[in-house]
């Protein structure tokens, strides 16, 4: 049996924010360690050897962030599927199915969210054994999380009787919704009820056999979104008005609510979705009086709370029970009990269109990042890093003009029909309209400083006339 994970890297983690954003959600961030949960997710099954190499499933806007971090840890994809917009699991799955098809008819998928944290990783492998042993006859296998305590933040799953002749594997009674605390209790006292984890190992074939018949309209535009689709220098696009039309919906709720194969196995394996601030706290170290902190913070008379800090010295005195985060262009304090309501403020921020929700003041792209460090009426700065031999697009603007200042490195810089190197503490300037691109020739990072000025400062007035990653 060959098994190829298939890493769902979708979503936006709106209850991690401020550190999670659209552009970088918490799946691309080092959360729990110094590798992104992405990478984590990734390594945690690189070395098995019944295990093939994985495919990802990720959107457009992250396709550049998910190769560059799996090249990081020394993972090639098979795969890396761009979806045109969020359609939730069961199309992803779908597609990741139909495209496995081509390549192994036979192929087995180990369904995993790239967002997750699991401890034990030989109680995970012993649990996936088990699995794949009621897949050959069939079966599509979720995986039931051992409750630790009446969770009200996790859908649960009931299980019926054992399978016959399994390792205690057992058939799915029902799919509980999120309970609240009492009726979370008695599922604990109970001792059949398992925490959903949204990870599953199935047949693609048999999957896709039970999508056609409960969600046949889901099958065929995942189906024609692969058929349809292309390469995109390493990626796989799916095609866009098929997968547009492909009704939204989840795996549990298409499939595995509705097929009588749903089997279920239980796994004891340090589980979390990392779903909340609080959630992520109870997955990180303590200290003596139960504080998780990372950067540059200091703490007095402080106790059971979570401290970050991102870009400058955070003191917090004389409190519990708190979770500070603070990231150059936002800071969140909130209770413990009250992190499931940091969505409204995400929810606030879009009403008033600001951007916070969307990016951080740094911004990567293919190239390397840029961040913004000062702006004002018809002006802003920005700090701009370029990768060795890496180059931006041959581009214009209609509405500003840019000042280019090198710090350190070699820059290459056209300017209209004008090519010339730039080396420290040089400088030089594009005016509106002028066709012009920035190039790194040189083995180490080039950084410059950038200040543009104009009467229109946005990320949309670029003109893109050629461009190495297809963004033209």
């Amino acid at each position: 049996m060959k098994i190829y994970p298939v890493i769902l890297s979708g979503g936006a983690g709106t209850r991690l924010w401020p550190l999670s954003r659209a552009v970088l959600p918490k799946q691309l961030l080092p959360l729990v360690s110094d590798k992104t949960m992405l990478q984590e997710t990734a390594l945690r099954v690189a070395d098995w050897p019944e295990l093939m190499a994985p495919v990802v499933v990720c959107g457009n806007e992250h396709r550049f962030l998910v190769a560059e971090q799996m090249r990081e840890i020394g993972v090639a994809p098979l795969g890396i599927l761009l979806e045109p917009s969020g359609r939730n699991t069961a199309p992803a799955v779908a597609a990741a199915a139909y495209f496995l098809m081509r390549i192994d008819p036979q192929a087995v998928m180990l369904v995993l969210p790239a967002d997750h944290v699991i401890e034990h990783r030989g109680a995970f492998a012993a649990a996936v054994a088990r699995a794949a042993a009621m897949v050959e006859d069939g079966a599509l296998a979720t995986f039931g999380i051992v409750p630790t305590g009446p969770e009200t933040g996790y859908g649960y799953i009931h299980r019926a009787g054992a399978v016959d002749g399994s390792d205690g594997c057992y058939q799915v009674d029902r799919f509980v919704e999120k309970p609240n605390r009492a009726t979370a209790q008695e599922f604990l006292r109970d001792g059949g009820y398992y925490w959903n984890s949204g990870m599953f190992l199935f047949k693609a074939e048999r999957y896709l056999a039970e999508l056609t018949v409960f969600r046949p309209e889901i099958a065929a535009a995942s189906e024609a979104s692969v058929r349809l689709g292309y390469s995109d220098l390493d990626f796989c696009r799916l095609h866009e008005d098929s997968f547009n039309a492909c009704p939204s919906d989840s795996i549990d709720y298409a499939v595995m609510e509705r097929t009588a194969h749903a089997v279920v196995v239980p796994a004891d394996i340090g589980w979390s979705d990392v779903g909340s601030w609080s959630a992520l706290w109870d997955v990180q170290k303590h200290d003596a009086e139960g504080n998780s902190q990372r950067g540059d913070v200091y703490l007095d008379g402080v106790s059971n709370s979570l401290v970050r800090a991102e870009s400058r010295i955070v003191a917090v005195v004389g409190v519990r029970d708190l979770i500070v985060v603070e990231t150059p262009d936002a800071v969140l304090v909130v209770h413990k009990d009250h992190v499931q309501r940091v969505k409204q403020v995400v929810d606030h921020l879009k009403l008033n269109e600001r951007t916070e929700h969307l990016h951080h003041t740094k911004v990567y792209r293919p190239w390397g990042h840029y961040e913004g460090i000062d702006a004002g009426d018809r002006f802003q700065v920005k700090r701009i890093t370029v990768k060795p031999g890496e180059k931006l697009s041959l581009q214009m603007h209609h509405h500003r003009a840019e000042h280019w200042v090198v710090v350190s490195g070699t820059a290459r810089v056209t300017c209209g029909e004008s090519i010339k190197l730039l080396s420290e503490n040089e400088s030089t300037y594009i005016p509106i309209g002028m066709n012009h691109r920035l190039e790194n020739p040189g083995k180490l990072p080039l950084h410059i400083i950038e200040v543009q000025s104009g009467s229109y400062l946005g990320e949309d007035d670029i003109v893109r006339f050629e461009d190495i990653y297809q963004r033209a």
